[in-house]
């Protein structure tokens, strides 16, 4: 379950009594619906307000397979995350990150890689007082960057403070593809890529849906808290232009395994979770000292 609650960003003034060391945050507004905050209510999460509820509740009755759904995400995260770090992968960017529910990327990484480090990158103010609070324990080797996913330079500068992008690293953007036309996802995706060392990967997810309902979904989702567009698979597959994408390619998140060249295709449902790994190609970088 996500760390804190409503009350964990509703305090006015300190920190909040939540037996953690959450800062409250005054400037936002719980009347208006947040992406992260109606993503955390279909995870079964409980830092979101009564605007969320209520939306996330219409959601579900137009698109019933929506809190499924972005479960089947995040355990696909885990799953990918966990085997890039046994890959050798000591870093992770994970931009759009939303609130730190468990598995967290940093936790998933730090199975295999104990020192492993993470930059999330998110504007949500709720969600960056989360990060903020988090566990000191789990503090050491986070990076917590309030940034617009749009603008890369500002973000990676950031990023950099933590993690050296001159090493490989993992980038990740999941479920956020989708808030951006099918042309500026792709740019969006060349252009953190090629500050990407070689031999990074590259982890992303969407959602897929086809009909009236998922018609109705996006319209009512837009109106909200933010456009969403609807993209095929072809359209996704074309976020991994310039990278190598690794197999099985783009997947259903329920059937995606690391290596395996053949998945078992799951039931066919309305709407699903399609996700993929690529790598930066080139030569890996040679470290100092090395040779």
């Amino acid at each position: 379950m996500p760390r804190g609650g409503p009350l964990a960003a509703a305090c006015p003034g300190g920190h909040c009594g939540t037996g953690r060391n959450i800062t409250c945050v005054a400037d936002f507004d719980p009347s208006t619906p947040s992406i992260a905050r109606v993503y955390d209510y279909f995870l079964g999460g409980r830092d979101n307000f009564a605007a969320d509820r209520e939306l996330a509740r219409r959601l579900i009755e137009i698109f019933p397979p929506i809190p499924v759904t972005v479960r089947e995400n995040k355990r696909f995260l885990e799953r990918a995350v966990t085997w890039a770090a046994r890959e050798g992968i000591s870093q992770f960017i994970d931009v759009g990150c939303g609130m730190p529910t468990m598995p967290s990327t940093h936790g998933s990484a730090r199975v295999s890689d104990p020192n492993a480090r993470v930059a999330y990158v998110d504007t949500d103010p709720i969600v960056l007082s989360h990060l903020r609070g988090l566990p000191a324990r789990e503090q050491a080797g986070l990076t917590i960057v309030d940034g617009d996913a749009r603008d890369v330079d500002k973000v990676l500068a950031a990023v950099a403070a933590g993690l050296d992008l001159t090493a490989p690293s993992c980038l990740i953007m999941a479920a956020l593809l989708h808030f951006f036309p099918a042309a500026a996802a792709r740019a969006l995706v060349a252009r953190y890529a090629a500050d990407l060392a070689p031999g990074s990967y590259v982890i992303l997810t969407i959602g897929l849906a086809d009909g009236a309902a998922a018609d109705r979904f996006f319209d009512l989702y837009s109106k909200g808290p933010a456009p969403l567009y609807k993209h095929s698979a072809e359209d996704f597959a074309s976020f991994f232009d310039g990278l190598t994408l690794l197999s099985p390619g783009v997947a259903d998140a329920r059937s995606w395994r690391p290596g395996w060249p053949v998945v078992s295709m799951p039931p066919k449902r309305d709407g699903e979770m399609i996700v993929g790994v690529a790598q930066v190609p080139g030569p890996l970088p040679v470290r100092p000292g090395a040779g």
